[in-house]
């Protein structure tokens, strides 16, 4: 436990220097302010903002997650060369990512929200953070896996583009075809397995069951809330999210102990 924090922490201060790291809190910074400034009322600014983390999160934390691997590369190289063990190496490579990338959304959109938000929507906008940390961690995890699977850069960075197209803009496409092409039969269950099996759904679907926008949920949202009140709908999309954000980072875990470096 002692050697994965040295090595988050050491790590850790690393990424904060990255001028990347700095924009992408930027990003969010300045775009949750002008949503809060001109956007109207807070719960507008939510909707807008919920869109913008569901793209960009799962996106940018792909992209940096696939190069900062490949980077760290001889610096990983030279401490498996001491006595330190791979798990615990890992868990802090994996940790400095995952800290920094989600210090960015606490940060850019956490922030803006506490000086100008207004208690009124203080539940919304902690769900909105919560859900861009669970992306974070969730594509975080794919994108080390990713990383550590596939030794060359471009066709790791290449991969992580083409997971992303999927998850957020083909999924949804796909199945809007295959209910339209099905809807002679009884599609809710496998819709609502759908939702659960894509991670970006999951998460637009609990965050605009906070909102109480039903209407954006799309076609795979309004299956899952047919099965779910709120609350419980809230509860499981969680709880599915939290596997999903687990399930990439042991897989991350497992080949790096198997890599050869």
């Amino acid at each position: 436990m002692r050697v994965t924090a040295k090595v988050a922490a050491f790590q850790l201060v690393d990424v904060m220097r990255s001028r990347w790291l700095l924009g992408y809190g930027s990003f969010f910074l300045l775009a949750t302010e002008l949503l809060l400034r001109f956007g109207g009322d807070p719960t507008r600014a939510l909707l807008s903002l919920t869109s913008v983390v569901l793209f960009i999160v799962p996106l940018a934390t792909l992209v940096f997650a696939t190069v900062y691997v490949h980077n760290a590369r001889e610096f990983i190289e030279l401490l498996l060369a001491q006595p330190v063990g791979r798990g615990a190496l890992f868990a802090g490579t994996y940790c400095a990512m995952a800290v920094s990338l989600s210090g960015g959304v606490v940060v850019g959109i956490g922030l803006p929200f506490a000086l100008r938000g207004g208690a009124g929507v203080a539940a919304q906008a902690a769900a909105l953070v919560g859900t861009g940390v669970a992306l974070t961690l969730v594509f975080g995890g794919i994108g080390v896996a990713l990383a550590l699977r596939v030794d060359d850069r471009v066709r790791a960075f290449g991969l992580a583009l083409g997971a992303w197209a999927c998850a957020a803009l083909v999924y949804d496409a796909a199945l809007l075809v295959l209910a339209t092409a099905l809807s002679r039969y009884p599609l809710e269950r496998p819709l609502l397995a759908a939702t659960l099996a894509n991670p970006i759904d999951l998460a637009r679907v609990a965050m605009l069951m906070r909102l109480d926008a039903s209407a954006l949920m799309g076609y795979t949202g309004s299956s899952f809330t047919r099965f779910f009140s709120a609350a419980t709908g809230t509860v499981v999309a969680a709880l599915a999210l939290a596997a999903w954000a687990a399930a990439p980072a042991l897989l991350g875990a497992r080949v790096f102990r198997r890599k050869d470096f």
